[in-house]
């Protein structure tokens, strides 16, 4: 059998309402305005059919008919607050569940297992997302996103992890043969790769490193980083890559960088999760690991002064 239950954003205002006894407090707690609140009361008498409150002229009463309701309402309202304790402590204890952007991915998964062997108890999920729109944390079981820039939301932590430093990458074949890549102008002659979520990183790089003559809007498009990286691997052309991300491609030999000449790019990939979930047991070790892990990888790194630009998103 169905319910006829009132909405419940009325419920809850008409709780704050009663309590304060005052429509500028309840407005205050739920962060709307005076007006929403009466609206929302007012919603709700005309649902039930009877006054709640009496207005009076800098406050408010409860009618008989509130002051019934109101134990109800609170008792309510605490078992829903104590359920959703509930299944919110259930996130702790469960696996940590991230969307990591690919570009990063590359990065991050080869040294996971040194996250698995300081925390064996905490199961690893991990989700390759392209889309640079952030999901709901209320309505998803992610626990943590890592992905390009940061996010200017209140309840949401942003942590700062690594910054670019874009340099052409190819396949070594592409520095031989009848037109070989040995000065910046020579790109003129080549394919250039590009990835959609980051066009017009090979016209920012072109103009920092002072190159003219050279078409960045010509070469083929692919739909994210990692599939832009496959075709540099396989010499199809020129790819424009995080320096830091494709430590493992560089040091196999083989990708090979053309030209170190390093763009750095204002923004930075991000660690990001709710700010109410920031002492989570699980969300804590994996920040800290996380933070610590990019600090020890960025006193590794020896590169060569870089130029300076602004990188699109």
């Amino acid at each position: 059998m169905s319910r006829r239950l009132p909405p419940l954003n009325a419920v809850h205002t008409f709780e704050a309402a009663a309590r304060h006894l005052s429509f500028y407090h309840a407005a205050e707690e739920l962060h709307v305005t005076p007006s929403a609140v009466s609206h929302q009361v007012r919603s709700l008498e005309t649902f039930l059919g009877v006054r709640l409150f009496h207005r009076l002229t800098r406050q408010v009463a409860l009618t008989e008919a509130g002051q019934a309701y109101l134990p109800a309402i609170r008792a309510a309202l605490d078992q829903i607050k104590l359920a959703t304790e509930r299944i919110q402590s259930g996130r702790e204890s469960g696996p940590l569940t991230m969307n990591v952007a690919p570009p990063f991915a590359g990065w991050l998964v080869p040294r996971l297992p040194l996250f698995q062997v300081a925390q064996p108890d905490i199961e690893v999920r991990l989700n390759l997302v392209n889309s640079t729109e952030l999901i709901d944390f209320s309505r998803s079981d992610v626990d943590v996103v890592i992905r390009y820039g940061e996010v200017d939301r209140p309840n949401l932590a942003n942590h700062r992890l690594i910054s670019e430093q874009l340099v052409p990458v190819c396949s070594p074949i592409l520095l031989d043969g009848s037109s070989p890549l040995q000065q910046p102008e020579d790109l003129q002659n080549v394919t250039l790769l590009h990835a959609l979520p980051r066009l017009g990183q090979w016209k920012i790089w072109l103009n920092a490193a002072g190159v003219s003559g050279v078409d960045a809007a010509r070469g083929p498009k692919f739909h994210n980083t990692p599939l832009t990286l496959d075709a540099a691997l396989a010499g199809l052309g020129v790819a424009i890559a995080d320096k830091r991300l494709v430590t493992k491609e560089l040091e196999s030999g083989r990708l090979v960088i053309p030209f170190d000449i390093p763009l750095s790019g204002e923004s930075a990939y991000y660690l990001i999760h709710p700010e109410d979930q920031t002492d989570n047991p699980k969300i804590a070790a994996f920040r800290d690991w996380l933070l610590a892990e990019v600090g020890r990888s960025q006193d590794q790194a020896k590169s060569p002064p870089a130029i300076h630009g602004r990188a699109s998103s």
